[in-house]
Formats: structure tokens, C-alpha cells, sequence
């Protein structure tokens, strides 16, 4: 595998962990009441925060988890702890008062006051561990063993990557508005309420994933991973000389 096989498995790899097309309208929900330059800030806020964080685990490893103790599974579950109290937040319709506040007091900021201010309510949980959860982290650290391959070539092109996956997070997110518009009021409440039932559930799945990764046969391996297409078992057609040994 050279450097451009490494790059596009990274890339790919990296885009479908994160999502930014699918957390779209989480971020629309969350920054309900904002202004259309605050919330274009907010989103690059964001991507700036997703590079530099994505980054930092792609030179270093995962020396900041080693330097706290804190374990993988460990952290699924934490973040699976964040992702339920905002899923419940949406699903009662609080999702305005608790991250975006009121509308008139967004108007009454600037772009980028109101978009600093945004951002301070969405890092956590929406930035980490929504779109950077333990997979993200998980990929880019065996990524970079991979780009130990390529020397420092391998990881300018790795960093590349991420930067290419930030600024897709901000291209992403500033159709936000759009979005907005075609629902309109009525049909953002319904969008909210059911994506804040479908993150509830993500949440409960993000910890019943690190249990099982951290317990044994606590949890159902069928629980913890669903939707697994089951490994098919070997068919050994007769007459061959695997079956005739068991004749």
C-alpha cells in the first residue's frame, strides 16, 4: 500500500466514522435562534476544534488517555453518558434553553460573540464524543501506525487528511440554514424531538459497547454489536480431500 492507498483508506475510514452529512441536523437543532454568520462561525469553530483535536491523537497516539488512565471502554461509556443527557434534552424539547438560549438573545450578539458563545455549549458533547467519539479516535491512532510506513511523508498526507475531513465538517454544516428553512418551526420541533429519541438510543448503544469491551458476558456480543453479518462456516464440498478425511 503506497501513500495515496493510505490516504484514501484513511480518508474513507475517517468520513464514515465522523458523519458530518448525518450530524447536519443535530447541528441545525442545536443552534436553533442563531444567526446565519453565527452559525456559519460556529461551524468552523467546530472543524477547527475536530482538526486540531483529530490531529493531536494522529502524532501522538493515545498518550492524553494514557497520561489520565482513562481506557478506551472507558471513555465509550463516558461519552455515551454526555450523548444521553443531550438526546434527553432534545426529546423534551429543551434543546433551545440549553444550548442555543433564546433567540432574541442571539440576535442581539454578534456573528462572532454568538458564535463563541455556541461553540462553549457544543463542544461537549456534540463535538466530542458526537463527531469524535472512541471510532474516530480509535482509527486515527492505528492510522498513524500505518503512516510510520511512509516516514514523514506519511504523515503530512495523514494530517491532510484530517484537514480535508475538517473542512467537509464546515461545508457540511453551513447548509444548515437551508435545511431550517425548508422544515420551518413545526417541522424542526418533530426533527428534534425524533433525533432526540434516536440519540438516546445511540447513547445506551455507546455504553452497552463499552461494557461489553470492558466486563466479560455482561452484555450480549449481539447487543454490543448489532447488524454483525455473522462469519458464513466453511462448506467443504463432497468428494473433496478435506471431506474424505472424515470418512
Amino acid at each position: 500500500m503506497g501513500p495515496a492507498d493510505f490516504a484514501i483508506n484513511f480518508f474513507v475510514a475517517l468520513f464514515a466514522l465522523i458523519d458530518p452529512i448525518g450530524s447536519v441536523p443535530l447541528f441545525a437543532a442545536a443552534t436553533q435562534g442563531s444567526s446565519a454568520g453565527g452559525r456559519r462561525l460556529t461551524a468552523v469553530y467546530i472543524a477547527i476544534f475536530a482538526f486540531a483535536f483529530l490531529t493531536f491523537f494522529f502524532l501522538t497516539g493515545l498518550a492524553l488517555l494514557r497520561f489520565f488512565g482513562i481506557s478506551m471502554p472507558a471513555f465509550r461509556i463516558a461519552g455515551g453518558v454526555l450523548l444521553l443527557l443531550l438526546g434527553l434534552d432534545m426529546a423534551r424539547g429543551d434543546l433551545v434553553q440549553t444550548m442555543g438560549g433564546p433567540t432574541g438573545e442571539s440576535a442581539a450578539l454578534s456573528s462572532r460573540a454568538d458564535a463563541l458563545r455556541q461553540f462553549e455549549r457544543l463542544i461537549v458533547p456534540f463535538g466530542m464524543p458526537l463527531l469524535i467519539g472512541p471510532g474516530a479516535i480509535s482509527s486515527v491512532v492505528i492510522y498513524a501506525e500505518e503512516a510510520r510506513k511512509f516516514g514523514a511523508t506519511g504523515f503530512a498526507v495523514g494530517v491532510g487528511v484530517i484537514a480535508a475531513i475538517a473542512a467537509l465538517i464546515v461545508a457540511a454544516f453551513w447548509f444548515t440554514e437551508a435545511i431550517s428553512k425548508a422544515l420551518g418551526r413545526v417541522g424542526a420541533a418533530v426533527v428534534i424531538r425524533v433525533l432526540g429519541l434516536i440519540l438516546c438510543a445511540m447513547a445506551v448503544q455507546f455504553m452497552l459497547s463499552g461494557l461489553a469491551a470492558s466486563t466479560i458476558n455482561l452484555v450480549r456480543h449481539d447487543t454490543a454489536s448489532p447488524y454483525q453479518t455473522p462469519a458464513r462456516p466453511l462448506v467443504r464440498p463432497q468428494g473433496s480431500p478435506l471431506s474424505r478425511l472424515h470418512l
